[in-house]
């Protein structure tokens, strides 16, 4: 099996490429940074690409698995959309005859309302609080064929925007986060993604849209106290409500714009609302066509992240 993975630099493609080189693929690695430690790819060939810029001699492969793209709810959103929308596109145009696996997100589904269980039909949305989901939401519409994986919350060895962005709530010996703490939430290790993902580039299905998340959901506050305990960290959850935080991220979000802040807010809606309600997937999409077989959500090892 030859796979070509773009974001081969990132979180989830230097993961993908591990697990691929361990299956015995010939996998080539392509990121935006000039160089990457070889085990971070697993020691496959790495080739800097810019998919904003010239594109490199591609190999033949059976299958690409795109894991590039902006993840930030917060900067330009030119620069947003170009690099999810024009940056897929491009992607996809250099293997014309290589399967496409594109790494989405839930954040497709409507995010002003709870996502209960939600069915991969039931996006995308008509409308998003920002450049991030709406131009996922457009990144699956420019592909004609592809195999489109859509996960949430995505955490584990190496993650860096998950784990980091929970234990930065925390001061003074409380885990400020919003809503009541009872509600349900998919979270995605990344381990289980990189599952699907390989299951999507070799398997029997060619193309469609799956859902993929850990086996089952779990309740929030268990996850942030599981979180706590395995980092080692004194601190108790404490929950605001929606309805207070909410008006505050709008205010923060209007006054970093007008001060023309590139860094983000420590409040956005997007942050505020994306663990504040239920968020929960339905895989049965992803078990019965893929053969995906999602361990459970587990925070061992979180001290090592």
């Amino acid at each position: 099996m030859r796979v070509g993975v773009t974001g081969a630099s990132g979180f989830v493609g230097g993961a993908v490429c591990r697990a691929a080189v361990r299956e015995g693929w010939t996998v080539s690695a392509f990121g935006r940074r000039p160089a990457v430690e070889p085990g971070h790819v697993g020691g496959a060939p790495y080739t800097r690409w810019d998919l904003l810029g010239d594109r490199p001699e591609p190999p033949e492969v059976d299958a690409v698995i795109h894991c590039a793209g902006s993840v930030t709810d917060w900067g330009p959103p030119e620069e947003i959309w170009a690099a999810n929308v024009d940056g897929t596109r491009n992607a996809a145009a250099a293997f014309p005859r290589a399967r496409f696996v594109h790494v989405s997100t839930a954040s497709v589904y409507d995010p002003f309302r709870p996502t209960v269980m939600a069915a991969e039909d039931t996006a995308p949305a008509d409308r998003y609080v920002n450049a991030y989901g709406a131009s996922k939401a457009a990144a699956e519409r420019v592909l004609e064929r592809a195999v489109v994986l859509r996960p949430h919350a995505v955490y584990g060895r190496g993650d860096t925007t998950l784990l980091p962005r929970v234990l930065g709530a925390v001061r003074k010996g409380r885990l400020l986060a919003v809503g009541d703490g009872r509600q349900r939430i998919s979270l995605t290790s990344v381990d289980n993604l990189v599952q699907a993902c390989l299951l999507a580039a070799a398997g029997p299905v060619g193309h469609g849209v799956f859902n993929v998340a850990d086996a089952e959901p779990v309740v929030l506050d268990d996850a942030l106290r599981a979180i706590l305990k395995e980092r080692g960290v004194d601190a108790e959850p404490y929950y605001l409500p929606l309805a207070l935080v909410e008006p505050l991220a709008v205010a923060a979000e209007a006054a970093f714009r007008l001060l023309r802040r590139a860094d983000p807010p420590r409040l956005t809606r997007y942050a505020v609302g994306h663990l504040a309600v239920e968020r929960t997937l339905d895989i049965t999409a992803a078990r019965d066509r893929l053969g995906y077989r999602p361990a459970a959500t587990s925070f061992a090892d979180a001290a090592r992240w």
